[in-house]
């Protein structure tokens, strides 16, 4: 057992995981929130790995004193026991070395985040529009049934239905982890409404899937906000075109990449309460920055990783909805199935299922694990 090259791998990770415990209930590690929450995600994750490593050496132990049982044993009835233990614990080695290799890939440090999901309709006009409309569905129904919290932030409507432009705010367990695969541009190809001759179009819509920032991911100067206020449109509700409770952000901000300043123009009408407004409004300022800033993060990742699965390019086409013939089309992983109607009604775990699975097993190839 002690020669297993996956154990060697695990040598001083007791160490650190002790290191950790002790360090997350020091007063001033607390009072750094940005190593606070760091060392604490880190804590998490060598918990899990830590607890695998040791049903891992449980199953080798337990193979080796069932193999010496057998050698040395006469007693035919625990002879067939030590027999059935050896093949049982061998059938498991295999399943839990492969978790173990998965738990030793370092995590990607922002798939705990929740997200702000940006959906456009892209080329195809109205029909564009009405299959963002269609994606915008698709992904309230997946985020329901994940149990996690759908917030739209803003939204554009089309001249014919669906939306020019919509963006939610997510909140939930592990969501861009999740959901960071659909990030680029959805293609469908199907006779629009407006259609007179039933001849096929394709159209598109892109999706962006960006981590949501902390407070403390990015400095604002808070001072230098210019805000204005003005009333909320809607149906019903005494409230509505009385009490100035729509919030509207204006920043300069400097693009760390090109140099130049650009003023970001943020608006936030979800509640009828102003302070909740504000509090949203610079959320999404926070992901916008920390989104431009860490583009270059997302680049080295990509290029060395030389992932098909997720190289946060948000150009490139990454799925196909053909609706006369049913079907749903990944590009990245050659992935379809016949379950379009399904599909769009928010059952889209099978196919994030796929894109995990094909991702890490890049990340083990180039692991050498």
């Amino acid at each position: 057992m002690a020669d297993s090259p996956l154990l060697q791998r695990l040598e001083g990770l007791d160490a650190r995981f002790d290191e950790i415990a002790t360090l997350i209930t020091d007063p001033s590690v607390i009072a750094d929130q940005r190593r606070y929450v760091k060392l604490t995600k880190e804590y998490k994750s060598l918990e899990n790995l830590l607890k695998t490593a040791n049903h891992y050496r449980k199953l080798l132990t337990d193979i080796e004193q069932a193999k010496e049982l057998l050698a040395s044993e006469s007693d035919e009835d625990l002879r067939a026991m030590a027999r059935e233990e050896i093949e049982h614990d061998t059938a498991l080695v295999p399943k839990v070395e492969e978790q173990i290799k998965l738990l030793l890939i370092p995590e990607d440090p922002e798939d705990s985040k929740n997200v702000v999901l940006e959906i456009r309709g892209g080329t195809g006009g109205d029909e564009a529009a009405l299959f963002a409309g269609d994606l915008a569905r698709m992904y309230t129904r997946y985020c329901e049934s994940k149990g996690w919290t759908v917030q739209v932030s803003s939204y554009t409507e089309g001249a014919a239905g669906g939306y020019k432009e919509i963006i939610f705010s997510i909140t939930g367990d592990n969501v861009y982890g999740t959901l960071k695969y659909e990030s680029g541009v959805h293609r469908v190809q199907r006779v629009p409404v407006t259609e007179t001759q039933g001849r096929v179009h394709t159209s598109a819509a892109s999706v962006a899937v960006l981590p949501e920032a902390e407070p403390f991911d990015v400095h604002i100067n808070e001072g230098e906000i210019r805000w204005d206020y003005f009333r909320s449109s809607g149906a019903g509700g005494q409230n509505v075109n009385k009490v100035n409770s729509g919030v509207r952000l204006r920043y300069m901000w400097t693009n760390p990449v090109t140099n130049e300043q650009q003023e970001i123009l943020i608006e936030c009408t979800e509640t009828r309460d102003q302070p909740k407004n504000k509090e949203r409004a610079l959320a999404r300022l926070r992901t916008f920055i920390y989104d431009h800033e860490h583009q270059k993060y997302m680049d080295d990742i990509a290029s060395r990783r030389k992932t098909l699965v997720s190289t946060g390019d948000r150009s490139a086409k990454i799925r196909t909805y053909n609706f006369p013939q049913g079907r749903i089309t990944d590009h990245r992983i050659g992935y379809t199935i016949y379950n379009l109607p399904a599909f769009m009604d928010g059952d889209i775990q099978d196919c994030i299922d796929h894109l995990i699975v094909a991702e890490n097993a890049e990340k083990l190839k180039e692991a050498a694990l």
